[in-house]
C-alpha cells in the first residue's frame, strides 16, 4: 500500500512545472495513502485516549462508527471489477474518506485526541470539540455508507444547527439536538423529536432540481425539505472526469488562523446568482487552459476535487468594500482549491494553474526533503511586500514559472486577439521577471538536498528556455522596472544600514 520511491522522470516533469498522468497519478496515490493513515491514527488516538478525555460512552460511538466505515468499504470492494489494481481508490466508500475536506476533519479530531496537560477551564471546551469532531467523523460514516449502498440505522449529533454528510450536503436543523438517520435504496429519512421527517434522495446519475443542474455523472442528493442542502456539482472539465463539488457548506473548508491562510477572505455560503457566476466562468475555463498548453487542463483534471468559495476580500476602499480576489490551497486537504468568486473564465483559470502548483509541491515535498532552510523570514520574494521564509520562497518561485509559462503559451497561441495577445505578454513578462530574480537566490542555498537541487535547476533552464521566445521589448522593460523598484522598496524597509 505504500508506493514506491519517486521515479526519476517524475521529477524531472515536475522540475518543468509539469506532470505526465503517470507522475499525477504518482503524486495522487501517495496522498491518498496519507489520507487512509491519517483515518487509522484517529481510530488509534481513539483507543489509546485516557477516559477523562474520550470517555467510554464516546469511544463505543466511534467504534460503532468505523464498523459502518468497515462495512461500507467491504461493499465497494466486492462490488468492484475483479480485475481492478488500485487499492487506494475506486470504491465509493474510498471516494468518500478521501474527499479534500476529510482530512481537516481527521486533524482536528487528533488535535482534540491530544494527550498533552491542559488547564482545567480549557477542558470543558475540549470535550465539546471532541464530541462535535467525533460526530463528524460519524456524519464522514453515513456518507460512505450511502455511497456504498449500505443499509444503516444511526443517530448523529447535530452541533451548531447544522449536520453535514462531506461531500453529500447538509441538514439545517435546531442546535445541539440528536438525529435518527436511516439509510437504504437510494435515500436517507431524517429523523428528530417533534419534527417532519426529512427524505433525502441519492442517485449516482444527472438529478435536477429546481435550482438547476445538481449533479452530471456523480452522486448527487435532492429532496422536498428546505432544510436539505446539497452539495452543488460542476461538471467534470474534460469527458470522463469526476463533478466538482463547489463546496460552500462543509465546516471544515476554510481555517482562520496559521499565517499561510492569514490573507484569505472568510468562507462564502452562496446564492444561485453567485453559483451561476461560478457556473459561467466554470464553462469557460478548459479552452482558457487549454491555450496554455494540455498540461494545464490534465493537472486541473487529474487533481483538483473540490472547489471552495471564498467571500470577495475587504479592501481598504470607501467603506472596506469587498475588493480584488484571493485564493490558496490548504496541505491538510490535498485536491481542494480555495478561491473567491472569479469574475472570468481566465481569471479562474489563471488561478487553478497557480493553485495547482502549490498542491504538486506540497504533494512533492511530503515525498521527498527538498531542503533543510530553516523558517526564519529573510527572502525577498517581488510579489509579497514583507520577507519570506525559504520554502515560502520556493513555492512562490514554483507556482509563478508555471503561470509565466501559461501566459507565454497564451501569448504564443495562433488563434489570440491582439488584445489577448498584449495582456498575456505582459502577465508573461511580469511572472518571469519575477522569477528570474529569485531563482538564484533559492539556487545560492547550501541546504538544499540532491532532489531540491535538481528541482532548482530544471526550474533554472525551464526560465532560461522561455526567454527564447520573448514579449515585446517595452513589455519586458516595464516588468524588470517594477521588480527592481519592488527591491529597493523591500530594502528600505527590511535592510539594515550601518
Amino acid at each position: 500500500m505504500i508506493p514506491s520511491p519517486l521515479p526519476e522522470q517524475a521529477l524531472s516533469e515536475l522540475g518543468r512545472t509539469e506532470g505526465g498522468p503517470d507522475t499525477l497519478a504518482f503524486l495522487v496515490r501517495d496522498q491518498h495513502v496519507r489520507r487512509l493513515l491519517l483515518l487509522r491514527a484517529v481510530l488509534d488516538a481513539v483507543e489509546e485516549a485516557d477516559a477523562e478525555v474520550c470517555p467510554p460512552a464516546l469511544r463505543e460511538r466511534f467504534r460503532a462508527d468505523w464498523t459502518l466505515l468497515e462495512q461500507a468499504d467491504r461493499a465497494g470492494v466486492a462490488r468492484a471489477p475483479a480485475d481492478r489494481d488500485d487499492d487506494v481508490r475506486g470504491t465509493p466508500a474510498r471516494d468518500t474518506l478521501l474527499y479534500p475536506l476529510v482530512g481537516p476533519l481527521a486533524r482536528s479530531c487528533l488535535r482534540a485526541l491530544g494527550a498533552e496537560t491542559i488547564p482545567p477551564t480549557a477542558r470543558q471546551l475540549r470535550s465539546r470539540t471532541l464530541r462535535c469532531e467525533l460526530s463528524r467523523f460519524g456524519a464522514l460514516a453515513v456518507a460512505a455508507a450511502v455511497r456504498a449502498g449500505v443499509s444503516f440505522s444511526v443517530r448523529l449529533d447535530a452541533y451548531d444547527g447544522l449536520l453535514v454528510l462531506p461531500s453529500l450536503g447538509a441538514l439545517r436543523t435546531s442546535p445541539d439536538v440528536s438525529v435518527h438517520v436511516v439509510g437504504g435504496d437510494g435515500r436517507m429519512t431524517f429523523r428528530r423529536r417533534g419534527e417532519a421527517d426529512v427524505v433525502v434522495y441519492v442517485a449516482g446519475r444527472d438529478i435536477v432540481t429546481g435550482s438547476g443542474l445538481a449533479s452530471r455523472g456523480g452522486f448527487a442528493t435532492r429532496s422536498d425539505a428546505v432544510s436539505w442542502s446539497p452539495v452543488y456539482m460542476l461538471p467534470g472539465l474534460v469527458p470522463g472526469s469526476v463533478p466538482v463539488p463547489l463546496d460552500d457548506i462543509d465546516p471544515h473548508r476554510t481555517v482562520s488562523d496559521g499565517p499561510r491562510h492569514r490573507e484569505l477572505s472568510g468562507p462564502a455560503e452562496l446564492d444561485r446568482r453567485q453559483r451561476e457566476r461560478w457556473q459561467l466562468s466554470w464553462a469557460g475555463v478548459r479552452s482558457v487552459l487549454q491555450l496554455g498548453g494540455g498540461q494545464r487542463v490534465a493537472e486541473v483534471a487529474g487533481l483538483l476535487r473540490c472547489l471552495v468559495p471564498l467571500a470577495a476580500p475587504v479592501g481598504p476602499g470607501v467603506h472596506g468594500r469587498a475588493t480584488g480576489s484571493c485564493s490558496g490551497t490548504r496541505r491538510e486537504a490535498f485536491g481542494a482549491v480555495l478561491s473567491s468568486t472569479p469574475p472570468t473564465p481566465a481569471t479562474l483559470a489563471a488561478t487553478l494553474v497557480h493553485e495547482m502548483q502549490h498542491s504538486k509541491l506540497a504533494a512533492l515535498s511530503d515525498l521527498v526533503v527538498l531542503h533543510r532552510e530553516g523558517p526564519q523570514e529573510r527572502f525577498f520574494a517581488p510579489w509579497r511586500p514583507d520577507p519570506r521564509p525559504y520554502d515560502g520562497l520556493l513555492q512562490g518561485v514554483y507556482s509563478h514559472v508555471a503561470l509565466a509559462d501559461f501566459y507565454q503559451r497564451c501569448a504564443l497561441d495562433a488563434d489570440a486577439r491582439p488584445g489577448q495577445r498584449h495582456a498575456a505578454w505582459r502577465e508573461h513578462a511580469r511572472y518571469r521577471a519575477q522569477t528570474k530574480i529569485t531563482l538564484p537566490v533559492l539556487a545560492a542555498s547550501e541546504s538544499l538536498t540532491e532532489t531540491g537541487r535538481a528541482l532548482v535547476d530544471q526550474l533554472l533552464v525551464e526560465c532560461e528556455r522561455m526567454g527564447e521566445a520573448p514579449p515585446p521589448a517595452g513589455v519586458r522593460i516595464d516588468a524588470e522596472e517594477r521588480v527592481r523598484d519592488a527591491y529597493a522598496r523591500w530594502v528600505r524597509c527590511y535592510v539594515p544600514t550601518e
